[in-house]
This record gives structure tokens, C-alpha cells and sequence, in this order.
């Protein structure tokens, strides 16, 4: 439609609204689709008006538009049915289930059952999720609201802003690829509040109000400065009392009769219906409390199942020589422990081995930078605790807090190779408290102390940023983090107080009473959407309190502390479901879902009355600490299963340094460590490396493991496991689609419970594993055959192709971080398909040149960046339609891309055998090397290169069909290559194990070898005869792909030649892939390169 007949129609709306015909007004609204009137809407949601809430709502979007408009249907729908039960009129309800809900049954089954048995309680509140139903009525639809909304922008925000939900704004461009800082994004002022709308504060950030009268949590963010946010800067406020003045439209008309509803010009941005191209939304976390509609393939993190999972048993018990203060697991190396004790020691544990691998005594290390009343009081006391240890994000570095004005800060290289980095003369009196934090891209630290001050320190330069005073006593702790792209700090100090702080000099944002008033800490949930506080008060009267965001007020008391606790509580979190804390000689848990204790644990006894306690990452171990210096480590079975992978294994740090360390702080490893530390530790988006090439971020580090003294005994020889009958291991071929003739693409989805795969004729497969008696958490296993996925509509999600036979094409493939979309090509545009409903939301891009890889960018599912059979390399905007950039320097077609979000590079690879480093904020390439291929190996032209970063981001595998390599990005160099003999068969994939402690590796004779990625040396190898069948000839099928789990290190999938996807793991029994192989002569690092695959007889053999 034009822009003026879109004037006409706004003419006559406004005209309509005038004269009072509501009814035509509203209908022309939703048939036009120009103007949503947001006014009308909430009236008709405050009046329950569900069939017309619907439809009028039909006019702007469909159920299955995408997964936001599929959301926020299901509430509608679900309301109409909850208030059909709650007027007991059954038979309605039944209309309601069979005709509006059922459609929803394809997406989340298990949900629908739990819908449909509500049919048979006397009183639908007798369901726990259902038993609060009334106060939250409206929060979840309004919810889904916000998110459908932010579907309609150009450039969304990750997390929209619920006041948003009242405005036409238009969000702020990200830039490409980075969301605005705070330095540069003057935030939301106030705005009115629609009548009678309940409080919201499921997005944050909250309102703003003069400090420091107590308000919500959310509403301090939004700057003290009514400054509008460049958000609101180009709409007019709907339904919010007057109108506003707004540049984007050229003839703003306000009804008089009825000020509250200002009708846009028609070349408004954000009046027409949506139009290709279309955006991807990040996934916003909602709090949905009334049986929340989840899809399978959207969950964040694997939750912990039953209290059985809580690490309860004691597995390792180690002695420190001094009382643990503070304990702090690797974020990565998720087996090292890190403790500071009460005088003043540092250790470093491999707990699996029980090995202490550092133990430093405090020492000043430059006394002449000190202040003198440091130096006065060292004098005349030179005792000194540990009040605090902690990792960086990424573990590069640690830093450690004083009782005496000191933070020192360690870079940390592996092994027991620990480095001076820092020493900070920070506070007056004690440091009570130490952070890391990343306001504008930069790693800093942030200190807390006795001089009643908050200080942040550049993590690379020790230079102080800022110094937050407003405290009236000792500050105790503190708590950096960040929401909507907006960096803050709690604190708390021995008064009770807690206040917020955003990095500048305008004073604390909030002022609070902790409960207990004394000694209190806070902690978010690992997802970073619920935050909790624990103190103790000087009575020893002990909290936890869940805090509610929206309303700045405590949510929920969790119960069974002690009457009168011994000493100060701390506490932990853990997958986002359990709290923990040390009362009581014990250990006590609870479901942050559940005021009432879930268990308590004595450990086998031994423990001091408030045991200090910490989680690691993945919340199967848990360190606590015990009487007589003592540390006990509690695991659950998976806790225990990773212990025993170390148990004979001991560090040495002559082994580490075979991979090329990083420089303690250059400019790229500050990039590096500020990224990660922005809590993209997390999974990435899958295609952040190879198809099939699934890097994470979240579990074990490059560890660099040795044969213990003892296998010099000759009896107990390293052997390499062969692997040649099924029984030897767990495979499973997966259901067969009869279309499929080869197997080009193969992937897991970043939840873990389902395998995409795309095959040469451009149909893309998706294999479900669904939840039942032999699969309680839906993951992908060998054990359980999964479901071949189709919608109920039996569309198949295929490619454009082009004149020339699919056959021919590249195909390419990359799933966004949240499972929602995948988007593909296979020689002809790019598709864009919901994995929802298979649906092809847009195709872009028309051949030549032809798209031959694809992979998202890490920090902003919009931005991708796309290979091309021409050699360059294009940075595409989905939203705006537009390339940013095209990168050129390879001059054969790109095979392979992978992004690191820590050093903020791309690393691409062609079929010209070279890879090539790109800055990913300008695109400038930084460097670039050719392969180094063995003498007399001639590639075929249609050799591929692929890329794909070790889980430490600064480390990539390079696969070639001549040979593996590991390189070190930032200087570009070869550190580790395997190269198979001449007369092996080519390597046709291979790919990092999730904890990239593996290398998968397939090849043209249908042999699959697993490989120790330390060394790059064989320690498995599992035959054909394995999973082809006797009739079929490994020289006829041959894989092609391989995939490896995103969860579990020990299980990987395989794509064949026939069509055929097979996924392997090794028995339970041996619960991993042979024996990892010794390291020669010390380090294997002393063979050289070229010579590695020929260094020992099984590597000749391959």
C-alpha cells in the first residue's frame, strides 16, 4: 500500500475516533494492521474480553508468525480455559481444549497433558504452578505482549524494556554487532503509567526516582536524568495522556475529544505490517508462573532434575594447612579450586587428583608502592587474611582480597603456572570484597572496604576508574551485573544498606535494609534473571531472601536457618533452581521455587558451625569447608564420574607450557577476558564454528594431563583402544527419511535433545528425543531411539536450490543460540526457517555469488557472517537487509568461519588451504597463513579447510583432509598438527568434544579416531565393522560429517555417505573413549610438527 493511501487510512481512523464509533474504529485498526492501539487492548485484557483480545490481535500477527505471537496466543488461550474451569463450566472448557489449545500439543506434548488433566481437579488451584492463579493473571500475557512488539522493530534490543510495551519506539541500532554501553546510551526517564496496568518488572530495568528514596530494583538503571532513550526518541506515546512530539511524523494529529490516542502518519516506521527482511529476537527470559509454555529446543542450561542431583557425597577430602576464608572453582577447568585462608595463603587444587598444585604465603610484593599506613600497619601486625578469592570469567586471571588494604591479581596459564599481574594498595583497613566486571568492553576490578568506598580498577593497567562513596559503614560486599546492555553494582554494607551504582560519578541509584542488617552478601541466579541476598545478623539471626525486581521488596524468605546462628552464613546458587547455604554444622539446600528447606547435609560430619561453601559452573561439585583445615568436595554422580577422569592424572607444569601461552595482558587477551566476561561464557551460537563444529564454552579447559610415575611400569603400558565389535560401545542409528540420499551438514541443537542434519537434495532432518521412563531429561543419548520430527502441517523445512543440481552445491548451515531459527543454504539464497513450524520466514541473498558458510555472530543473532564460492566474505544485517562488509583475502570459496568472543575475531578458511584473522568490530584482517601441507600430499580441489575455536576462545582446530591442527589465533601459529601416514585415508571432518578435552575425527575409509586434543595423539579407534553392516563395504559409505554433543564430551553423531546419521557413545561401563595416551619425553611439543603423526606406532597405523 502506498504512503498515501496509508494517510488516508490514519485520516479516517482519527476521524472515526472523533465521531465515536468505536466498533469501526477498532475494526479498521486491526483489519489495516497500521496502528496497533495498545489503549484498547489492555481495557479489553482488564475486561477478560479474551475472544476479542484474539482477534483483534489476529490482525497483527498469527499464531505461528514466530515463536513470541505462538507465546502470547497460549496465554489467551489458556486464560479463556483457566476461567471457563475456575466457573466450573467443564463442557466449555473441553470446546476450549479441543479447539484452541490442542494445536499447541505439537510443540510441548507433556504440556498438554498437564493442560488437559486439569479437567479432573474439583479446584484447577490444586496444581502447584495454578496455586497463586489471580495475582499473576495478567504478567505473563503482557509479557508476550512486549516480546511480539519488539518483533516489529528494526534494530531490538536483546532484552526489550517493559515500558517500552507503552510507547511506537523504535530501538536503538546496535551498531552491527554491539548493543549500545551505558557510556554512549542516555537511558529512559520516566514515562506515565497506563491506568490500572499491574505492576511489571519481569525486563527491568526499573524507574527512575530521585535516590535515595527506596525503589524497585529495575527502576534505578534508567539514569537520574530524564534524558529520553533514543528508543522512545522517534515514536509518540500510546494511550499515556498527552501527545508527544515526534520528528518521524509529518502531520501528528491528536483527536481532541480523546488526547490519550494519537494516530501516526502513514510513512511512520512502525504503523505497517511487518515486512521482509525479517529479524531474530534473542531469547528474553520470562517469568512465567502459571504453567509456563516452554518448547523443546529453547531451554538455556540443563537443570538438575531431583534433589538426588544435588552434589550430596563426599568424594575428595583435602587439607589446606590453614583455615579456608574464600573458595572459588575455574570457571572452565571446572576440577581446579582456588582457596584463600585466614593467614594469608593462596592455594590451587586439582581436586579429581587430589594434587595441590600451588600453595603461595602472603607477601607484599613491591613494599615501596605501598601507602605508609599500610606499611605502619604491617609493622605492627603483620597477620593477614584472605577475605576473598575469585576467577575471572574467562580464568585467566584470579585475584585475591586482604584484610590489609591489598588486592593482588594472578594471571593464570594452566597447570601450576601462576604469574604476578597486579598488586593494588586499594582500601584503607580491609578489602572485603573483590569483583570482575566489563563496563565498555573493558575487564575491571571492582573492590569494596573498611573506608566505606566502592573502587574500580582497569584488570589490565591497576589504573582506578572510579570511587563510588555514599556508604556510612564498612562496605562488606559487592555485586556487579548487568541487564538490558546496562552495567551495575550492588553493594552492601555493615549498616544493612544495600545501594546500586551505575559507572559514573551520580552518587548510589537505590537505598535499601537488607534483612538481618549486618553482614550480607547477593548473588543472581546463573541466567541472571533472579537475584537473592544472605545475611546475618549481629543476633545471628540468618536470611535468604529472594529479592522481587519490580518492586524493589523481598519476593520470598526461605525457612530453616538455626534459631541463632554460629557465625556469618554464606551462601551459593546453582542452575538456576537450588540455593545453598553453611548453617548449622551443615550444609542446607532449598528449590528457589520452595520457602520450605529441601535438605540438609552434614558431610559425614566435621564441619565448622557456618561452613564456607562454592559451587562449580555446572553445579556437580561443591567445595565446603571443614574443621582442621580440612576442604570437603561433595559431588553428585556426574561430579563424582568428572573427579574420577582425574583421579590418576597430575599436572606438571614443564607439559603445560607445550601450547603456547597468552601474554599475561595484551591488548587482545583484555578484549578477551572484558568479553567473556559479559557472561558469554555461555554457549555460543552453534555456528560460531563448523557445521558439526559445536565449541562451548562451559565446561573443562585445555588440560594438560600425564601419566602418573607409576605407568613406567612396564605391565601397565599405555595401548591404544581398538574398538572393533558393536558391543564395545553404544551406537545408534537414527530413524531413516527415504528422500535423503547423503548426509551433508549435521549438528546438535544447543539444548542437547535433538540432531539437525542437511542433506545433499537441500531437505533438512530434525531427530527429537523426547522425555519418557528411559529418558527423564530428554537428551540426546545412544541408548533411546529419537523421534524424525516433522510439524503436523508435514511441510519439510528444504532449501532454494538452482538450475544446477542440488547435488553440486556447498550446502551450509547455522542455528541461533536459541534453537528458534536455522538458517541454510544449499547453492541457491539463503533460507531462514522456524524450527518450530518449518516454516521459511524469508530467503535473501540470490546466487551468484552463492553462499557456501554461515555462522552467527556470537553477541547478536542479526549479524551473520557469510562465506561466498567467490572467496569473500560478507557481514550481513538480517534486520536492515543490508551488508555491512565484505571482507576479501582468501581466493578460493570460503569453507569454514568461526568467531571468538573473547579475543572479538573471526577466523575464516578456504579452499585454498589458507586461514585468515579478522577484527570483528572493523573488519580489518589482522593476519594470515597459508597451511603447511605434508610433502607428496596433493589436496583434491575440492578440498575443504575447516575452522573451529577450543572452548578457551584463543586456541582453534584447523581440519584439513592432510591433517589436524591446533593454532594459537593471536599470533597465528601452528602449536600442535597430526598428520596421517601416505597411504591413510583423507580425514573428511573432525571436530572438538564440547569440553574440547577431544578430537573427533572421521575419514574416507569409514574409520573414526578420537583423539586427545592436548597432544593431537590417537586414543581410540572405532572401525567400520562397528556400525555398517556386514553387506555394505566401508568404500561404498564412507562419513562425511561429525558432530559432537554440546553437553556430553563422550557422545558424538555421524553423518554418512547413504543418508544414514549414526550417534556413539562409549559403554557405561568404561564411561569415556579409551585411555588418554602419555606425553613423550615431557612435552609432546619437542616432536616436530610435520612428524607428530609418525612419532609412535599408532599413529603409523592410522
Amino acid at each position: 500500500m502506498s504512503s498515501l493511501s496509508r494517510e488516508l487510512v490514519f485520516l479516517i481512523l482519527q476521524f472515526l475516533d472523533e465521531e465515536k464509533f468505536k466498533e469501526t474504529v477498532h475494526k479498521l485498526e486491526q483489519e489495516s494492521g497500521f496502528f496497533f492501539n495498545m489503549k484498547y487492548f489492555e481495557d479489553e485484557v482488564h475486561n477478560g474480553n479474551w475472544d476479542e483480545v484474539e482477534k483483534y490481535l489476529s490482525g497483527f500477527t498469527k499464531v505461528d508468525d514466530n515463536r513470541y505471537s505462538m507465546k502470547i496466543f497460549f496465554e489467551i488461550r489458556k486464560q479463556k480455559y483457566l476461567e471457563a474451569l475456575d466457573k466450573h463450566d467443564r463442557s466449555k472448557a473441553v470446546d476450549i481444549l479441543v479447539k484452541d489449545l490442542k494445536v499447541f500439543a505439537t510443540f510441548n506434548e507433556e504440556l498438554f497433558k498437564e493442560i488437559t488433566q486439569l479437567l479432573t481437579l474439583e479446584n484447577f488451584r490444586e496444581n502447584e504452578q495454578l496455586s497463586k492463579y489471580g495475582d499473576t493473571k495478567l504478567r505473563t500475557l503482557i509479557n508476550q505482549s512486549l516480546n511480539w512488539q519488539h518483533q516489529l522493530c528494526k534494530n531490538p534490543r536483546p532484552n526489550p524494556d517493559i515500558k517500552t510495551l507503552f510507547v511506537d519506539h523504535s530501538c536503538g541500532q546496535p551498531n552491527g554487532a554491539r548493543a549500545p554501553s551505558p557510556a554512549n546510551n542516555p537511558l529512559l526517564g520516566s514515562l506515565p503509567k497506563a491506568g490500572g496496568f499491574p505492576p511489571l518488572g519481569a525486563h527491568g530495568p526499573f524507574q527512575p526516582t530521585p535516590a535515595p528514596v527506596p525503589i524497585p530494583l529495575a527502576g534505578w538503571m534508567s539514569n537520574a536524568t530524564t534524558v529520553t532513550h533514543p528508543a522512545v526518541s522517534e515514536g509518540g506515546a500510546i494511550g499515556l495522556g498527552g501527545p508527544s512530539i515526534t520528528a518521524a511524523l509529518k502531520h501528528p494529529r491528536t483527536p481532541p475529544s480523546n488526547p490519550s490516542v494519537e494516530y501516526p502518519s502513514g510513512d511512520s516506521d512502525h504503523v505497517s505490517k511487518r515486512t521482509r527482511p525479517m529479524g531474530l529476537s534473542t531469547e528474553v527470559n520470562l517469568p512465567v508462573n502459571i504453567l509456563p509454555v516452554t518448547f523443546p529446543g529453547h531451554s538455556h542450561g540443563q537443570a538438575l532434575n531431583a534433589p538426588d542431583d544435588l552434589p550430596k557425597n563426599v568424594a575428595r577430602t583435602l587439607n589446606q594447612g590453614s583455615s579456608p576464608m574464600s573458595m572459588d572453582f575455574h570457571p572452565v577447568q571446572q576440577t581446579v579450586l582456588l582457596v584463600g585462608t585466614n593467614v594469608g595463603d593462596i592455594g590451587l587444587w586439582e581436586v579429581g587428583s587430589r594434587e595441590r598444585l600451588v600453595l603461595r604465603n602472603f607477601k607484599v610484593w613491591d613494599l615501596n608502592q605501598c601507602s605508609m599506613p599500610l606499611q605502619a600497619a604491617l609493622v605492627k601486625d603483620p597477620g593477614v587474611s584472605v577475605n576473598r578469592v575469585i576467577w575471572s570469567p574467562d580464568g585467566s586471571l584470579f585475584g585475591v582480597a586482604y584484610s590489609r588494604h591489598i588486592v593482588q591479581i594472578y594471571s593464570y596459564h594452566g597447570g601450576d603456572d601462576i604469574r604476578q599481574h597486579l598488586e593494588i594498595d586499594a582500601h584503607v583497613g580491609g578489602v572485603n570484597d573483590l569483583a570482575f566486571s566489563h563496563p565498555n568492553k573493558q575487564l575491571c576490578v571492582i573492590t569494596c572496604g573498611d573506608d566505606k568506598t566502592i573502587k574500580v580498577w582497569d584488570a589490565a593497567t591497576g589504573t582506578k576508574q572510579y570511587t563510588f562513596e555514599g556508604h556510612e559503614a564498612p562496605v562488606y560486599s559487592v555485586c556487579p551485573h548487568y541487564k538490558e546492555n546496562i552495567q551495575f553494582i550492588f553493594s552492601t554494607a555493615l549498616d544493612g544498606k544495600i545501594k546500586a551504582w551505575l559507572y559514573d560519578n551520580l552518587g548510589s541509584r537505590v537505598d535499601y535494609d537488607a534483612p538481618g542488617r549486618w553482614c550480607t552478601t547477593m548473588a543472581y541466579s546463573a541466567d541472571g534473571t533472579r537475584l537473592f541476598s544472605c545475611g546475618t545478623s549481629k543476633d545471628g539471626e540468618s536470611y535468604i531472601v529472594e529479592w522481587n525486581e519490580s518492586e524493589g521488596a523481598v519476593k520470598r524468605t526461605y525457612q530453616g536457618f538455626r534459631k541463632r546462628s554460629f557465625g556469618v552464613v554464606q551462601f551459593d546458587t546453582t542452575k538456576n533452581r537450588f540455593l545453598a547455604a553453611g548453617d548449622d554444622f551443615s550444609i542446607k539446600f532449598w528449590d528457589m521455587d520452595n520457602v520450605q528447606l529441601l535438605t540438609t547435609v552434614d558431610a559425614d560430619g566435621g564441619l565448622p558451625a557456618s561452613p564456607r561453601i562454592r559451587f562449580n559452573k555446572d553445579g556437580t561439585l561443591l567445595a565446603v569447608s571443614a574443621n582442621e583445615n580440612g576442604i570437603k568436595i561433595l559431588g553428585n554422580p556426574d561430579g563424582v564420574r568428572l573427579l574420577r577422569t582425574f583421579e590418576n592424572l597430575s599436572y606438571d607444569a614443564s607439559r603445560t607450557s607445550e601450547v603456547v601461552t597468552k601474554p599475561a595482558m595484551n591488548p587482545i587477551s583484555v578484549a578477551a577476558a572484558a568479553a567473556t566476561s559479559a557472561g558469554l561464557a555461555d554457549r555460543n551460537a552453534s555456528a560460531v564454528a563448523i557445521s558439526g563444529m559445536n565449541g562451548d564454552a562451559r565446561n573443562l579447559g585445555d588440560v594438560k594431563p600425564r601419566i602418573t610415575e607409576e605407568s613406567n611400569d612396564k605391565s601397565k603400558i599405555w595401548k591404544l583402544t581398538e574398538i572393533n565389535e558393536p558391543s564395545q560401545c553404544r551406537s545408534l542409528r537414527l530413524p531413516e527419511n527415504m528422500r535423503v540420499t547423503k548426509i551433508s551438514r549435521l549438528i546438535y541443537t544447543n539444548s542437547g535433545n535433538a540432531i539437525l542434519a542437511l542433506a545433499s537434495n537441500a531437505i533438512h532432518l530434525l531427530w527429537k528425543w523426547q522425555r519418557n521412563d528411559r529418558n527423564s531429561i530428554s537428551k540426546a543419548t545412544a541408548s533411546v531411539s529419537p523421534q524424525l520430527w516433522q510439524p503436523t502441517s508435514g511441510i519439510l523445512m528444504t532449501n532454494d536450490v538452482t538450475d544446477t543440481s542440488p547435488e553440486e552445491a556447498v550446502p551450509c548451515f547455522a542455528l541461533s543460540k536459541n534453537d528458534s531459527y536455522v538458517m541454510s543454504a544449499s547453492g541457491g539464497k539463503i533460507s531462514l526457517f522456524n524450527m518450530m513450524t518449518f516454516k521459511t520466514m524469508t530467503t535473501f541473498m540470490p546466487p551468484p555469488p552463492a553462499a557456501t558458510f554461515l555462522a552467527f555472530h556470537p553477541q547478536d543473532n542479526n549479524i551473520i557472517a557469510i562465506g561466498m564460492d567467490d572467496s569473500t566474505i560478507q557481514i550481513y544485517n538480517v534486520r536492515v537487509d543490508e551488508v555491512k562488509s565484505k571482507l576479501k583475502g582468501h581466493s578460493k570459496r570460503i569453507t569454514g568461519l568461526a568467531f571468538s568472543h573473547v579475543l572479538n575475531v573471526l577466523v575464516s578458511s578456504g579452499a585454498d588451504a589458507q586461514v585468515c584473522v579478522w577484527n570483528s568490530d572493523g573488519w580489518e584482517k589482522q593476519k594470515s597463513r597459508f597451511l603447511q601441507l605434508p610433502a607428496g600430499r596433493t589436496p583434491s580441489s575440492q578440498s575443504d579447510t575447516r575452522v573451529q575455536f577450543h572452548q578457551d576462545q584463543t586456541h582453534f582446530l584447523v581440519v584439513h583432509e592432510t591433517q589436524l591442527a591446533i593454532f594459537e589465533t593471536t599470533k597465528l601459529e601452528c602449536v600442535k598438527q597430526w598428520v596421517p601416514r601416505d597411504s591413510a585415508a583423507p580425514i573428511s571432518h573432525a571436530t572438538f568434544s564440547c569440553d574440547s578435552q577431544l578430537v573427533y575425527a572421521s575419514f574416507l575409509d569409514a574409520t573414526v579416531c578420537v583423539f586427545s586434543a592436548a597432544n593431537l595423539r590417537l586414543r581410540c579407534r572405532i572401525n567400520p565393522s562397528v556400525y555398517l553392516p556386514a553387506n555394505v563395504s566401508s568404500s561404498n559409505v564412507q562419513p562425511l560429517v561429525i558432530a559432537a554433543h554440546p553437553q556430553e564430551p563422550n557422545q558424538f553423531a555421524l553423518g554418512l555417505s547413504d543418508g544414514a546419521v549414526h550417534v556413539f557413545e562409549p559403554l557405561e561401563s568404561d564411561g569415556k573413549w579409551g585411555v588418554p595416551p602419555p606425553v613423550e619425553n615431557g612435552s609432546a611439543s619437542s616432536v616436530p610438527a610435520t612428524q607428530v603423526g609418525n612419532s609412535s606406532s599408532d599413529q603409523a597405523q592410522r
